[in-house]
C-alpha cells in the first residue's frame, strides 16, 4: 500500500470509529433538521464520513469536529439537491444558516441529549389527553378530526389543546435546560 492510498487514520492519528460513534446521532439529527427524510439523512451521514475519510483530518476539539461535520454534510445535502434539479432559495439558504447557528448552541457536544431528556420530562408533565393528542399528531400523522375524535373535543378544541401542550413543553424545556446551565 503506498502513501497515497493509506487510509485518513492512518495519516491523522485518529479513531474512525469513535468518531463516528461519537458524532454519528448528532450528525443525523442535525440533518432531519435541515429537512431530510430519515433515510436520506442516514445516507448522508455515511457519505460524510466517508468523505472526510478520504483526505487528511485532525481532530481539534469535539465541538469543532462537530461543526466540521455538520459543513461537510450540508455540503453533500447541497449537492444532493443540485444533483436532483431542486431549487434553493436565498430564504432557504439564510434558514439553513440560522439553522446551523441553533443547532450548535441548543444541541451543544451532546448532540441534543439534553434536549431529549428535558423533553421526555417535560411530557410526563403533560395532562393524559395533551400527551396522546401530540403523540398521534407527531407519532402517528393523524389528522386534526381523529384526534379530536380521540379527545373527545371538536377540531378547534383539539388544535388549542396541541398549541396549549406544545407551549407548555417549550417552556418547561427551556426552564430545565437554563437549569442545567
Amino acid at each position: 500500500m503506498d502513501a497515497k492510498a493509506a487510509p485518513a487514520s492512518a495519516v491523522t492519528g485518529f479513531d474512525p470509529a469513535r468518531l463516528i460513534a461519537d458524532h454519528q446521532v448528532g450528525l443525523w439529527r442535525y440533518l432531519r433538521a435541515l429537512g431530510c427524510e430519515s433515510s436520506l439523512a442516514e445516507d448522508l451521514t455515511q457519505e460524510t464520513f466517508l468523505a472526510i475519510f478520504q483526505r487528511p483530518f485532525q481532530e481539534l476539539s469535539p465541538s469543532a469536529t462537530a461543526a466540521y461535520l455538520r459543513t461537510t454534510a450540508h455540503n453533500l445535502y447541497i449537492s444532493h439537491h443540485r444533483k436532483h434539479n431542486r431549487l434553493t432559495t436565498v430564504a432557504d439558504l439564510n434558514y439553513v444558516e440560522d439553522l446551523s447557528r441553533q443547532w450548535a448552541k441548543l444541541a451543544g457536544v451532546d448532540h441534543g441529549e439534553t434536549l431529549l431528556d428535558a423533553l421526555r420530562s417535560c411530557l410526563q408533565e403533560l395532562t393524559e389527553r395533551a400527551r396522546l393528542a401530540l403523540e398521534m399528531r407527531f407519532s402517528d400523522g393523524a389528522s386534526r378530526q381523529e384526534i379530536a375524535s380521540a379527545v373527545n373535543l371538536t377540531e378547534d378544541g383539539a388544535k388549542n389543546l396541541m398549541q396549549r401542550a406544545k407551549k407548555q413543553l417549550r417552556d418547561c424545556i427551556e426552564r430545565q435546560c437554563s437549569d442545567d446551565s
